[in-house]
This record gives C-alpha cells, structure tokens and sequence, in this order.
C-alpha cells in the first residue's frame, strides 16, 4: 500500500518540503539574482527533487500498483533539471515554458495520486492543494509570457514556497499516521 510507504518513507516527503521551501526563500530573498544564476539553482532542485522522488517511488514499487506516478514525476523533474543545467544559456522564455510544463505535470500526477491515496489515508487534501498550486502556476506562466524574468522569480519563490509547505504538512501527518498505527499494533511479549 501507497500509505505503507509514505508511513515508512516520511522523511523524504520532508526533505523535499524543506527543499522546496528554501529554495522558495532564496529566490525571493534575492531578487536580483542573475538570470543564469536562477537556471542553475532551478535545475539543480529538480535534479534533487528528481531523484528523492524516484528512490521514494522505487521504495514503493512493491507495495502499490500506483508507484510509476511518483517514478514518472520524478524522471520529468530530473531530465528537466539535467537539461537546464547542461543549457545554461537559454532564453528566458524557454526556461519558462520549461517550468510551466513541469508544474502542470507534476501537479496533475499530485493530485491523481492523492485521489487514489484518499482511502488509505486522511489529509490527502494537502498533496492535492500542492497539485493545484503546481497546475495553477503552470497555466499562468504559459498565458503570460511575457511577463519576465524577474516577475517570475516572485512567482517561483511563492509557488515553490507553498508547495514545500504541502509537501512538509503532508510529511507530519505520514508520520503521525505511522506512529498511531503502531501504537495500536500488539506488543510482542
């Protein structure tokens, strides 16, 4: 089961959140980081949240049929995080649609994986609203391109931000969830 594995594996769930977070603040901290510079850091985040998402899904490839959502986020996030780190000269536009493309996917695999989780555990809400958040965010960097670099830097600080804090409520309440369970299990004597 999905639940078994986030029980178990909270502490990525966590790590990620943190991440997600601190990037966020790094961005908004910093506004007048230089382009490039936000392509490098942007990359290497995906790269990491790419590969603690795919170690997390291969955890979980026994015990749920629905691990290839996670694995699936997670190669998008790395291969994405890759290619922004071996272009590091691209436009601003591409970087953008990179981005969107990335939070839209990342967002709908959230939420359908969050739907499917809803009767093995409580507060699956949290990872739907960091689904939402990503899909949101995603459609408004494709409908307003033009808006520009340093536009979005707020942006990607906001959403990244609140998506961590998702990711960190939905960590705390894996592991509450495995603390009451073996609270309730019987002691061998």
């Amino acid at each position: 089961m999905l639940a078994s594995l986030l029980k178990r594996m909270w502490w990525i769930t966590l790590l990620r959140g943190v991440l997600a977070i601190l990037f966020g603040i790094v961005v908004l901290t910093m506004p007048g980081i230089a382009l490039a510079s936000l392509i490098l850091v942007f990359g290497a985040y995906l790269v990491v949240d790419g590969v603690f998402t795919v170690v997390h899904a291969i955890q979980g490839r026994k015990e749920t049929p629905r691990w290839w959502m996670m694995l699936i986020e997670g190669l998008i996030a790395g291969a994405l995080g890759v290619y922004t780190l071996c272009t590091p000269g691209m436009a601003a536009l591409a970087l953008l649609f990179i981005i969107a493309a990335w939070a839209i996917v990342g967002g709908f695999l959230r939420i359908t994986l969050a739907i499917a989780l809803r009767k093995e555990i409580s507060g699956e809400w949290w990872m739907i609203l960091g689904g939402i958040a990503s899909v949101l965010f995603g459609v408004i960097m494709f409908a307003r391109p033009g808006a520009g670099a340093l536009a979005l830097l707020t942006v990607i600080g906001l959403w990244s931000i609140l998506a961590g804090i998702a990711l960190v409520m939905l960590a705390f309440k894996a592991r509450s969830f495995g603390k009451a369970i073996a609270a309730a299990s019987p002691q061998p004597a």
